[in-house]
């Protein structure tokens, strides 16, 4: 269990030096706000379920208990039996040191793409390539290697085009499969 410092009059909690929202369903990494009465006990602590695989508003997240290096290669491995291939891959922690020459912790962008599924997309609407490719991180919190996918259903909501939405259902899909298969 966390806990935290809350305002009520504010309604706003703090939780490993992060704002959170009570009124939202926004999630922190690695914990997922439960919403009930029993949400906040009397001493104003905020009570959160750790959870090994969730999913964000935006995003599909699982804990994984290899090595940074070694996680890279089994979601690029899952990616492809799903039919993705990777277009790019920033190294984040790199790009931050050469641009800033500021230290940041092991972060990689894989940019995962199905082609299949591109081809779809950019058929029905020729702006989409703009939310593509679908981005899958890997990130070093603290020890804890995390692999997160976006969920395109997430990203396709500014797009009002019911054929991309089956679309992206598909996608999500696939994603989903491959953070559960990690």
């Amino acid at each position: 269990m966390g806990n935290g410092d809350c305002n009520e009059k504010i309604r706003k909690c703090k939780v490993s030096d992060r704002e959170y929202n009570r009124n939202t369903a926004d999630i922190l990494p690695n914990w997922r706000y439960i919403h009930s009465t029993a949400d906040m006990n009397e001493l104003g602590e905020i009570n959160f379920r750790k959870e090994e695989e969730f999913k964000m508003g935006y995003c599909f997240t699982k804990v994984l208990e290899v090595s940074f290096e070694n996680a890279i290669i089994k979601v690029t491995e899952e990616l492809k039996k799903e039919g993705f291939g990777i277009l790019t891959k920033i190294d984040v922690k790199e790009t931050l040191k050469d641009k800033l020459d500021a230290d940041f912790k092991e972060y990689i962008i894989l940019g995962a793409c199905n082609p299949q599924f591109a081809f779809r997309a950019l058929q029905l609407e020729d702006k989409i390539g703009l939310m593509l490719p679908c981005n899958v991180i890997v990130e070093n919190n603290n020890g804890r290697v995390e692999v997160s996918a976006i969920d395109p259903i997430a990203s396709m909501q500014a797009v009002r085009n019911q054929s991309l939405t089956e679309i992206a259902n598909e996608v999500r899909e696939k994603l989903k499969i491959v953070i559960k298969n990690l």
